[in-house]
């Protein structure tokens, strides 16, 4: 299942990210969205979660949590 994570810290590794959605099963990639220009991370990122109970149960976890001082929008993406 895909994952879209929103309202991310700009400061946000794609390795910091995985580990939050790893202690809710397995993760298959974690790919924030970088500015072209600048190289620094857009606020938001997709995470492929195999098991689709797991994404459920990582969204239903990670959405609305605060990460530094951000909180966080985790949905299903409508992106393939």
């Amino acid at each position: 299942m895909k994952i879209i994570a929103l309202n991310l810290p700009r400061d946000l590794s794609e390795d910091e990210l995985a580990k939050l959605f790893k202690e809710h099963g397995a993760v298959d990639s974690c790919d924030l969205v970088m500015d072209t220009n600048t190289g620094i991370s857009k606020g938001f990122g997709f995470i492929e979660m195999p098991v689709a109970e797991e994404a459920e149960a990582a969204i239903a976890a990670l959405h609305g949590t605060k990460i530094n001082k951000s909180k966080i929008r985790v949905k299903p993406s409508t992106q393939n």
